[in-house]
This record gives structure tokens, sequence and C-alpha cells, in this order.
């Protein structure tokens, strides 16, 4: 058997119980509280889908028209994308290259 399938003869089924009292008795995974949480910052979806395409805050903002203190200001957390911004960042995210194109067509 190769290293990458697993045998189906190995595996025990958990039961959801089961899956939870493993989990809370492991005492370096326990579940975050609602305190831990309220500390926690997430990071804005900007940040995230800039720095997955390699681009600086300079390079993101000119590439696909945002202005660049606008783009600051949602990854500080000091303002947040309205809802057609946010659709615009995931259109961004999963076919950057052909929003980029349709925004900056190269001359003829």
């Amino acid at each position: 058997m190769s290293k990458t399938t697993t045998s189906k003869k190995t595996l025990r089924r958990m039961t959801p119980e089961a899956i939870d009292a493993a989990a809370r008795g492991d005492s370096d995974a326990q579940p975050l509280t609602h305190g831990d949480l309220e500390r926690m910052k997430r990071t804005p979806q900007a940040k995230i889908i800039r720095r997955a395409l390699g681009l600086t805050q300079e390079e993101f903002a000119a590439h696909y028209h945002i202005p660049l203190g606008t783009l600051r200001d949602w990854e500080q957390g000091r303002a947040e994308p309205d809802q057609p911004t946010q659709a615009y960042l995931k259109v961004i995210a999963r076919e950057p290259q052909r929003v980029e194109r349709l925004l900056n067509p190269r001359p003829h």
C-alpha cells in the first residue's frame, strides 16, 4: 500500500460525542472562550487577498483601482468595505488576472 492511501480497516469511526470528549481531553487544544474570541482580531479580507497575490498595498491599489487610503483603512480596521466592494474583492480573489486585464487593457 502506498503512503498516500489509507486502509479503511485501520480507521475507527468516532461518534460526535467521542470526538468532543477527545478534543476536550487535550489540554493543548481547548476551545476558545467568549473572552478569547473578543480579544482576537480578524484579518481583513482585502489584506488576505493582497498578500495571497504577493502585492504591496500600492501595487494592489493601482492594479485594481482602489484608492490607497481606502485600502489602508480596510486593512487597519478603520473602515470596512460595503457589500458591493466585498463582492468585488471576491471576484479579485477568484480571477485576479482577468480583473486586472479588464481594468487595465493594453493598447493595440
